[in-house]
């Protein structure tokens, strides 16, 4: 399979996305006047001018089974009237071309969303382009039909290990174990990946709650410290949905809900149903089921609520919201799971890669997420201060900055927001406007945070030092030595430092 370390699709264009957005929004329209083929063409579009947008995919697939009243075979002449669009995708993939090869895909499934032979070969190049996502969810998708394929599951399984989804790689090959009991590899893996099963299912919590409190101490450094790499604390704090619980966990009966909360869960459950049943169109009770299903800990049936109301809600702006939220938590699930693993055996270069990934993956969804906010609503700088965080990750600097200086007019986000354009600026090798951006972001810290303080001294010092202003470099690494001398290895730096200045004086 080909490396997905990295996407390699171009981002559209904001016309682009523009258009887009309004295609989609017109295919809800039609659709839910039953005109599924002029929506499907609109969703096609949208899907060309988007390919890594799996929104868009998901409700073409939808609409597409709807149409065929999922009736699993689609038009009795598929196969058929597919045969030269089958060889031109098997054609595009060999030569490369793995864009023209998904477009190629939806065409087949246009006639049966349920050909495996095109889903496998369209998540092939899903994942040769770095789409990661929409790989698996093609897969998934393809097991709908089929769920003991083995040739389906074989290919799933090792896109969920590789993305670090352990739960979901060990039940699928525990899956093709019983379905081709001579497997060997099948039998491997699922012993391999046993102890991460139990990781993931029983210790949880536990790892939230140490990366919590190992993070306490340097609060502000994690908040404003290098913008690469957010550690797991800050990933889950920026959402708000992992529950801390309130007494250490040391077996299964802690994790489970009392029997009085489980009853009063289960009552709510009842009656939120019941109010769906009888208004299916009100966003709102599909948001509260699944607020009660999280706090439940059954976070599975939290996401299958969400995805249910989309269609009857008109996919309502804030259950797709909730929904992205829940696609994005099983990560950083598996971000707490990997970073426990990792202080356990540091040297693990495959963990280490493991959690880069993951890192990633993370970022990318919660870019997407925040892109999305700020679109819809514009004026909202938390959501732009959000957005131009993930992008400085991502690498896209000048994007970022557009973000970043619209979000520092706010007062809430300026000091962080002229902290992150100067990494943005340093970035692009620009010093003179990182040096401007770290200095005025020096002037308007909050009192008492020290934390941030040492962070901006550092960069303000480790950017002087480079641009060859020694003695100014000094100065300041003298006044973050006073307040912290082993932050950063400041010490040696500012030894360093002296004995350059020393030379060139000579």
């Amino acid at each position: 399979m080909a490396s997905t370390e990295a996407p390699r699709v171009p981002s559209p264009s904001p016309e682009n996305r523009r258009v887009a957005a309004g295609q989609f929004e017109r295919a809800n329209q039609v659709i839910a006047t039953g005109n599924y083929d002029y929506g499907i063409e609109l969703l096609l579009s949208c899907c060309r001018l988007d390919p890594a947008n799996l929104i868009y995919r998901q409700a073409l697939r939808r609409t597409e089974k709807t149409k065929f009243k999922n009736n699993l075979r689609g038009t009795w002449h598929a196969g058929l009237s597919s045969w030269g669009t089958r060889t031109k995708l098997k054609s595009a993939r060999r030569a490369g071309d793995h864009l023209k090869a998904l477009e190629l895909g939806e065409q087949i499934l246009i006639r049966n969303p349920w050909d495996t032979g095109a889903q496998l070969d369209m998540a092939e190049s899903a994942n040769a382009l770095g789409l990661l996502d929409v790989a698996i969810w093609t897969l998934e998708q393809a097991r709908q039909k089929n769920p003991r394929a083995a040739d389906v599951n074989r290919f799933l399984a090792r896109l969920y290990e590789k993305r670090g989804n352990f739960t979901q790689a060990i039940a699928l090959w525990e899956v093709i174990r019983k379905t081709v009991p001579d497997d060997m590899e099948a039998r491997g893996k699922a012993k391999d990946l046993a102890a991460s099963e139990t990781i993931a299912r029983g210790r949880y919590e536990e790892a939230v709650r140490d990366e919590e409190d190992s993070a306490a101490g340097t609060q502000h450094d994690v908040r404003v410290g290098t913008p690469l790499e957010m550690p797991p604390s800050k990933l889950k704090q920026a959402t708000g949905r992992v529950k801390l619980p309130a007494s250490s966990p040391s077996s299964d009966d802690k994790h489970a809900p009392s029997a009085g909360a489980a009853e009063r869960g289960a009552s709510q459950v009842a009656q939120l149903r019941a109010k769906i049943q009888a208004d299916p169109t009100n966003a709102n009770v599909y948001l509260h089921l699944a607020s009660v299903y999280r706090k439940m800990d059954q976070f599975d049936l939290a996401r299958e609520v969400l995805a249910r109301g989309m269609g009857p809600t008109g996919n309502s702006f804030e259950i797709a919201v909730e929904l992205a939220e829940a696609d994005i938590e099983p990560f950083r699930r598996n971000l707490a799971v990997s970073e426990e693993k990792l202080r356990a055996v540091p040297g693990d270069e495959d963990l280490r890669t493991l959690r880069i990934r993951l890192l990633k993956e993370i970022n990318a969804r919660e870019m997407e997420l925040f892109r999305r906010k700020a679109d819809r609503y514009p004026t909202e700088m938390a959501h732009r201060f959000e957005l131009g965080v993930r992008l400085l990750r991502a690498g896209q600097s000048d994007e970022a900055i557009r973000e970043l200086q619209a979000a520092r007019s706010d007062p809430r986000h300026h000091w962080k927001a002229l902290l992150y354009l100067g990494h943005c600026f340093k970035g692009r090798n620009n010093w003179r406007l990182a040096k401007r951006n770290f200095e005025e972001c020096l002037q308007n810290l909050p009192p008492g945070d020290e934390g941030a303080r040492k962070e901006v001294l550092f960069q303000l010092a480790h950017g002087t030092a480079e641009a060859g202003d020694l003695p100014a470099a000094i100065d300041l690494g003298h006044e973050l030595a006073n307040l912290d001398f082993g932050f950063k290895d400041i010490g040696r730096l500012l030894d360093e430092w002296q004995t350059k200045l020393e030379r060139a004086d000579v």
